[in-house]
């Protein structure tokens, strides 16, 4: 962890290594939540076709509703690490506490959409009736998860913008044990549960964004380390001025944040209009392609922290280093990534399905994945970088014009107008996050060179 006050080396290789040091607990983190995703694919592929693409496309719905109030309280991290950084920690538990209450808010009216909102609305899409109402099921249950898990959201950008990153971590690994254990009962009926399906994999998904909530309170409230910055001390009244602060700052993140899910989640929809083994091969390929993204996105907040932290103890020079460094880890990463979807991704398919149809379309789905890896790995390395000097607004902008001007149209046509086989509907993320990787790293540029 950063000391207060110190001058930080600013040199790259010290760079690097504080924040891998930082981000390796955050790449756990991430993949375990990816391993929950990984999971649910895996077991509804068990229950065949229909299961698997009801998982699909209600995991979609969610995540546009997920990662909006994400990105609001994502705005947690870098106002936490700037009063870090200047040793203010008296802010730190305010901030939190008002997390939480926002977090809460934001949770109920999810909890509500679920229930009434889905149905009509996948019936107006066109979503195939032989998968919709299990996916009406699916988003109805995981719905009642939403509160647990955007306290747990308010707990770990506070945690995260202290450099304190192990607690996620050990949580996050917990979480998934949890997870896969309530998927096997409730899933396929085991110890005398019923066999829900894909609804009980929504069921096992909110129990555990409940108990991953409840365990990192915990670790908070007994722990010694937290204690400077009084979290659970009191009970404080909502305050309209710190709220107001983390919605300002994290409207213009959550919508960059939603813009890129919402175009991944719409690409999803699109597909459930073109049949169940379109869908489910869909499903197999963004699945994979997710997983390997969560270490990029993980270094993505070790590179927001590093920078607040340096801005907020006044060594701008090392805060440009510390962008500069986080983009090049990530877009680093994803180049590994992108061989090794071209040499295995056959083996990889084959984890998941053994039905010759849906493999055949996951793999050629897998090959454009490859194509666009290397551009998201370096777009959510800059969008990181920004996020550190407080700078959303032009990456919101960015993100809006490449994936709603650009790459959702093109996707529309070739899933909707066109008819086109399911990688030409893939060429719109290869586009889309093509620009925003141009666009973003030049804005990091020039930014930090006037701020330096």
């Amino acid at each position: 962890m950063p000391l207060m006050g110190a001058r930080h080396d600013s040199g790259w290789r010290a760079q690097a290594k504080s924040l891998l040091r930082l981000g390796g607990p955050l790449i756990v983190n991430n993949l375990a939540v990816a391993g929950m995703q990984f999971a649910d694919t895996v077991m509804a592929g068990q229950l065949g076709a229909d299961a698997l693409a009801a998982v699909a496309v209600g995991g979609s719905v969610w995540m546009l509703g997920f990662s909006f109030c994400l990105g609001l309280l994502m705005a947690i991290s870098p106002i936490v690490a700037r009063h870090f950084g200047a040793g203010d920690h008296g802010q730190i538990g305010r901030y939190t506490r008002q997390g939480i209450y926002l977090g809460l808010g934001l949770g109920i009216p999810l909890i509500l959409i679920g229930q009434f909102a889905v149905d009509p609305l996948l019936t107006l899409i066109g979503i195939d009736p032989e998968f919709r109402d299990l996916t009406v099921g699916y988003v109805a249950a995981i719905m009642f998860g939403a509160p647990g898990i955007f306290i747990f959201l308010a707990l770990r950008f506070t945690t995260e913008g202290i450099g304190h990153t192990r607690p996620i971590m050990f949580t996050s690994v917990f979480s998934l044990v949890c997870n896969v254990f309530l998927n096997y009962v409730l899933m396929f009926g085991k110890f005398g549960a019923p066999a829900m399906g894909a609804v009980g994999c929504g069921i096992a998904s909110a129990i555990t964004m409940w108990i991953v909530a409840l365990a990192l309170g915990t670790h908070i409230f007994i722990s010694k380390h937290y204690r400077p910055f009084e979290i659970f001390s009191r009970i404080a009244p909502l305050r309209l001025s710190t709220l107001t602060e983390i919605v300002f700052l994290g409207v213009p993140i959550a919508i960059t944040i939603t813009a890129e899910a919402g175009l991944f989640a719409a690409v999803s929809i699109l597909m459930g209009t073109r049949g169940t083994e379109i869908t489910a091969a869909h499903q197999i390929a963004i699945n994979f392609s997710a997983t390997m993204f969560m270490i990029p996105l993980a270094m993505s907040s070790a590179t927001t922290v590093q920078v607040g932290q340096r801005i907020g103890s006044g060594d701008m020079h090392g805060a440009r280093t510390s962008g500069a460094v986080g983009i090049g880890l990530c877009a680093s990463f994803m180049a590994l990534s992108a061989i090794f979807l071209l040499v295995f991704r056959d083996a990889v398919v084959d984890l998941y399905t053994d039905d010759p149809a849906v493999r055949g379309i996951a793999i050629s789905l897998l090959l454009m994945a490859a194509i666009f890896q290397v551009a998201d790995g370096v777009q959510i390395g800059a969008a990181g970088a920004l996020r550190g000097y407080k700078d959303t607004r032009i990456p919101m902008a960015v993100n809006m014009f490449a994936y709603w001007i650009l790459a959702f149209p093109l996707a529309f046509l070739a899933a909707i107008t066109y008819k086109a086989p399911p990688n030409y509907i893939w060429g719109g993320f290869v586009v889309g996050l093509g620009v925003a990787a141009i666009l973003l790293t030049w804005r990091y540029y020039r930014l930090s060179k006037i701020k330096a």
